[in-house]
């Protein structure tokens, strides 16, 4: 059942990307629940334009809509008004298979909570992407997953399970597989919120060093000391994006 589900998806037909764009655009995106109290306007008409090979912290407290934002740029959830283009890709229209597939060959996304899968090694939660869009021939697969975590200094933990690193091994094995595809854009929410001081600085300079190789990176963050560490911090409050400045000089962007 799986492996036909699998290749349906693979079968699925994807917009031409729009030629020229920025890494990502959002055109007064918002976003409504519905709950029992009524309406919640989560978004409200946010307007963000991120270039390819930046590195950006979405920050601001908790309830402000940083995450749905997130949400809305992998596709996770859908707006309820106004446009999302990644890479090029009108987001806003997939349906559920495109978006499927158009996630796993274009978003990293790095949770806060690792979410490795207990029961496969190391080796094969970094493959697993690979496996789930066939991107690159099967027998290379193995040395790519390798290579990755070899890249971010893990790879004699290969062949055990997750619960045999410790939390700071696990984030790396996770932004490990989010580089599988070598997608254009990570996407990292609460990425060091689990690990100590000097791991989370570590997961940082990693980003860094993504960013200034072309990756474009944003992430969520409640560390205001982290987000200066990235090269712009856009705070969001109350559903809107409220200031949008240089990490480094504090200028407006």
């Amino acid at each position: 059942m799986l492996a036909k589900w699998l290749s349906g998806l693979m079968a699925v037909d994807l917009p031409q990307p729009r030629i020229g764009g920025a890494a990502v655009e959002m055109a007064e995106v918002r976003k409504t629940y519905i709950t029992g109290a009524g309406e919640f306007e989560a978004l409200k008409g946010i307007n963000l334009t991120v270039a390819a090979g930046e590195f950006v912290a979405v920050v601001g407290k908790s309830g402000s809509g940083k995450s749905t934002l997130i949400n809305m740029i992998t596709g996770i959830d859908r707006p309820t008004g106004g446009e999302v283009w990644v890479a090029g890709m009108p987001v806003h229209t997939l349906n559920e298979n495109q978006i499927a597939v158009w996630r796993g060959r274009t978003v990293g996304v790095v949770f806060q909570f690792f979410q490795l899968l207990p029961t496969l090694t190391v080796l094969e939660n970094v493959m697993l992407p690979m496996d789930f869009c066939s991107m690159f021939d099967r027998s290379e697969r193995p040395a790519r997953a390798l290579k990755l975590l070899e890249l971010v200094g893990v790879h004699e933990q290969a062949h055990k399970l997750p619960a045999n690193l410790s939390g700071g091994q696990q984030q790396r094995v996770a932004i490990a597989r989010s580089l599988a595809n070598d997608p254009p854009l990570l996407v990292a929410d609460e990425p060091t919120g689990n690990l100590d001081s000097r791991t989370a600085a570590a997961v940082i300079d990693f980003f860094k060093e993504l960013a200034a190789g072309g990756k474009t990176i944003l992430m969520v963050t409640h560390d205001n000391d982290l987000a200066r560490r990235s090269g712009r911090i856009v705070t969001v409050y109350d559903g809107q994006v409220m200031s949008d400045r240089n990490a480094e000089n504090g200028s407006s962007v």
